[in-house]
């Protein structure tokens, strides 16, 4: 049973009520064009399975294979609990690696990209997170903590870690000081130099008390959002190379062997010593910082909006129609295509190469949706069509801007 696919609904449900929160509090913490960056994101990690084998699944396997191990019982609650307990202290070494190398930031960026805080950023999900984050795990399997229990466990800390991004919600009390709340996490995601690097758990703040990187909220001190080198794209294709770019470039520009072999596994803000810009991020205060925000028409907003539900469509097909059972490679790379041209439309491109894929793009999910069935075309075919309606209502008021200047 796949628990994070079954909470998914509950997911978007929670967003919608979050986001109707704020606007009748007058607190309103979406931008429309982050939250559809973000769930783009998080749609492309679920669908990351498709092109992808599961490194760490393999890597297990192969273990129990030539290991003499045996496993626990997972009748009794104790076992349970102690799994989740140890699992949560493993997500905390891997959340720190995360942070503190950069190999394993290139991946976890994109989960810290958002210049937002809200429950659409818990689901920004990084799609290359597989290649080494089972490394941490590992210790789980010499203990003898059954696969199933591992993949339980796992759902539930990541399904916890949902609420907690939210602005929302105040301090807590006695919780700061065992579990991860919005608060402590909403440090976590700050870009401030007070907050940078702290509070990794993923359930239990406990963790960071014990190994030092514990630090509370400060009133004094607003948390701001995001990166401190900001991508200033909606591109999820930018969102996923920027850091792995940055690293071979440091990589390939040092003259050092030592300090090239260095890179990957060195903290994100250093670089080699003969490639190091002036104004390292190392020691230094918070730079200036102004939010990723083209302004963009409403009828681009919209028709963003009902791409992403299109890319929604495409990942439930993939996943559950017997018709695209071989084919999800192919689903992936539409999915990822749509992407990228949303990211477009909500930057505000305007050139006709843009808009012959807009076109392009229509055709497509029309085609592909008629030869799955009749039923899914009647659906799709409205949808798409709203896809790049945005396309005539921005003709429309270029023309009658013109005729009455």
């Amino acid at each position: 049973m796949d628990l994070i696919a079954l909470a998914v609904p509950f997911f978007l449900f929670a967003i919608a009520i979050e986001w109707s929160w704020g606007r009748w509090r007058g607190r309103d913490t979406y931008r429309l064009t982050d939250a559809v960056s973000s769930l783009t994101l998080g749609g492309l990690s679920q669908a990351r399975r498709f092109v992808a084998l599961g490194v760490g699944g393999s890597v297990y396997a192969w273990l129990a294979s030539v290991t003499p191990f045996s496993t626990w019982t997972a009748e009794g609650w104790w076992a349970w609990v102690l799994a989740f307990v140890l699992y949560d202290l493993c997500y905390y070494c891997s959340h720190r690696a995360g942070h503190e190398v950069k190999l394993f930031w290139a991946a976890h960026v994109v989960h810290h990209q958002s210049e937002d805080y809200n429950l659409s950023t818990a689901l920004r999900q990084t799609s290359s997170g597989f290649l080494f984050g089972w490394i941490f795990y590992t210790p789980l399997f010499f203990i003898g903590v059954p696969a199933e229990m591992m993949v339980t466990v796992g759902a539930l800390n990541l399904i916890y870690q949902f609420w907690v991004h939210t602005e929302h919600v105040g301090e807590l009390g006695w919780f700061e000081y065992v579990f991860v709340s919005p608060s402590n996490h909403r440090v976590h995601h700050a870009r401030n130099t007070q907050y940078l690097d702290r509070n990794y758990g993923g359930v239990f703040i406990v963790w960071d008390r014990l190994f030092g990187s514990y630090q509370p909220e400060l009133a004094y001190e607003p948390c701001i959002y995001g990166i401190t080198k900001p991508i200033q794209s909606w591109s999820p294709v930018e969102s996923w190379i920027h850091v792995y770019r940055d690293m071979f470039n440091d990589m390939r520009r040092t003259s050092s062997w030592a300090q090239r072999l260095w890179v990957p596994f060195s903290h994100p803000a250093w670089q080699p010593s003969d490639v190091a810009a002036p104004n390292s991020l190392l020691n230094q205060e918070d730079p200036p910082f102004e939010k990723y925000d083209p302004q963009v028409s409403n009828a681009r907003k919209v028709s963003g909006t009902v791409n992403l539900i299109l890319i929604t469509v495409l990942l439930l097909l993939a996943q559950r129609s017997e018709a695209l059972r071989g084919y999800e490679a192919y689903a992936w790379a539409i999915m990822l295509w749509f992407g990228v041209a949303n990211a477009a439309l909500l930057s505000g491109v305007d050139s006709r190469l843009f808009k012959f894929q807009e076109g392009l793009k229509l055709i497509v999910l029309v085609v592909l949706a008629g030869l799955l069935s009749l039923r899914l075309a009647l659906v799709v075919t409205p949808l798409a069509l709203a896809g790049v309606s945005w396309q005539f209502f921005e003709g429309e008021r270029k023309e009658v801007a013109g005729a009455t200047s």
